[in-house]
């Protein structure tokens, strides 16, 4: 089982601070969330009962990929994704040469995880459009794979026109390619074209109904021989034992967030004061599961 720790709601400086420590507790890797904008005349309906988004507008969201970037420089063993990168609403060359260029300063230990959004203020503020944004996801997954072979690459597609060109630096290897979202589309690109899943937060129990989903489409598909990540959050007490039973129905990494309900983080402060959540939750769960 892998656990990765998630960066939401945090400060970016001090992200990259925890990312030290989290490498540093043996951790698997970080998760961060991608938001560009919040319109003041926001009209595109969040996915939730209320229909709102559940963080007040002056919540910051830094860019993922300079994000991932700072902490890639000072950690060494730590991987680093997205939950998840709303990728069709940039351009594809833009989406190919940043990844490119994490996964080269990060010497490979990057996925990208995407996923095509709900807010069409930000489609129409990046210039791409959003009506049509999971067939272009879609053409972008292969797009990207080609993309980032070296050498002189090129696509031909539907929605996307590469002439022959080259793009460097390219990864050193292979970049795993997960999706998120939980519609059918989502599931279907997920088995049919990508490396893994990422979910949201689930009981082991809503998680693993949605693991066999995913089963069934990879069987549907031909591909249950291939590798296959399932990454989501659980709500249920973290626990050796849940952690064990979750990867016992084919999860293969859980988010988590150790210093969540700590009261000493959330009254602010030294950066120190994440320290001894992550080391306890490593030395009470995370070594247990190895």
């Amino acid at each position: 089982m892998q656990f990765w720790c998630g960066t939401p709601f945090m400060k970016a400086t001090e992200a990259v601070a925890v990312a030290r420590m989290v490498d540093e507790a043996g951790y698997d890797g970080m998760i961060c969330a991608d938001h560009l904008i919040y319109p003041r005349d926001l009209r595109s309906p969040y996915p939730s009962p209320s229909g709102k988004p559940g963080w007040p507008p002056e919540t910051a969201w830094p860019d993922t990929w300079v994000l991932i970037g700072a902490m890639a420089a000072v950690t060494t063993r730590l991987r680093f994704s997205n939950a998840v990168y709303i990728a069709p609403a940039r351009p594809l060359l833009e989406v190919a040469k940043v990844v490119a260029t994490a996964a080269s300063l990060s010497e490979g230990r990057v996925s990208l995880g995407v996923g095509i959004g709900w807010m069409r203020e930000e489609y129409e503020q990046l210039g791409q459009e959003f009506g049509n944004r999971g067939k272009r996801l879609d053409e972008m997954i292969p797009a990207l794979r080609a993309l980032w072979q070296g050498g002189w690459v090129s696509w031909s597609g539907e929605h996307y026109q590469v002439p022959e060109m080259m793009i460097e630096p390219h990864p050193p290897q292979p970049v795993p390619i997960l999706c998120g979202g939980e519609s059918d589309a989502a599931l279907r690109r997920a088995a049919g074209l990508c490396d893994g899943w990422i979910g949201t937060a689930y009981t082991l129990d809503d998680a693993a109904a949605y693991v066999g989903k995913l089963d069934a489409l990879r069987r549907e598909f031909g591909r249950t021989a291939e590798p296959f990540e399932i990454m989501v959050a659980l709500i249920d007490p973290p626990s050796p034992d849940l952690y064990k039973r979750a990867q016992d129905i084919g999860i293969t990494a859980v988010m988590c967030a150790p210093w969540m309900t700590d009261p000493a983080v959330a009254a602010g402060g030294d950066i120190e004061r994440y320290r001894g959540p992550i080391e306890r939750f490593a030395e009470t769960v995370v070594a247990e599961c190895r």
